[in-house]
């Protein structure tokens, strides 16, 4: 695995119906090293700390070859950093992942992965598509966020290794699934409260699924 693109964003003013929202959704890719702490890339911004940002989603990852498929998707080139990403990567796919699976960038920097994105309307106006959210759904293709446990520095190019946990907590794609569904899998809801799943997460599984850990 590799980084292709290394994305961060300016708060920008969104239009949508009658309303002005504030978003850090365009993100552009850097160049040069950028630093990534506790709280994410360097020169970033986060505007709805409800549900985006934090400890525990520091840092967004989306797929190169997800991007591959989603051009194929939709007849047409979409740069690094459109998804909101802040770290593209080539050889990587979310739904082999676990929460609590590791990614060691250079053996400097750790990532803990944490959830998977869920879309908002946001998104939908960014891809200037109405109907984009529900098309995101279904493709099950989400991306994931991570906290960070070392921070240092990265740069394009730089390789990634991933560590596996050995615990049989819940995957990307299933806790990504099972969020878009009228009712939780008690079975899912319970390996991923089990798990180091981002605490935003982890409060809206406990009050749908109705469970705790």
């Amino acid at each position: 695995m590799k980084i292709i693109s290394i994305n961060t964003a300016e708060v920008q003013q969104l239009a949508i119906g009658d309303k002005s929202i504030a978003s850090g959704i365009y993100k552009t890719p850097r160049k040069g090293a950028v630093a990534i702490g506790e709280f994410g890339l360097d020169g970033d911004n986060i505007v709805d700390t409800q549900v985006h940002g934090g400890k525990d989603q520091a840092v967004y990852l989306y797929s190169a070859e997800d991007y591959a498929w989603w051009s194929a998707q939709l007849g047409r080139d979409i740069p690094p950093g459109t998804f909101g990403e802040n770290l593209t990567i080539s050889g990587f796919h979310d739904g082999a992942l676990r929460i609590g699976d590791q990614l060691l960038i250079n053996d400097s920097v750790h990532l803990e992965i944490t959830a998977p994105r869920v879309p908002c309307v946001k998104f939908a106006h960014k891809m200037s598509d109405p109907k984009f959210v529900k098309k995101f759904v279904a493709a099950e293709r989400p991306g994931c966020y991570a906290r960070v446990l070392k921070p240092g520095v990265v740069n394009v190019g730089d390789t990634l290794q991933w560590q596996t946990t050995a615990q049989d907590y819940a995957t990307i794609k299933e806790v990504f699934v099972e969020w878009h569904k009228k009712a939780w899998s008690k079975e899912v809801a319970k390996k991923a409260l089990a798990s180091p799943i981002s605490n935003i997460a982890r409060g809206i599984i406990e009050r749908r699924a109705g469970v705790a850990w």
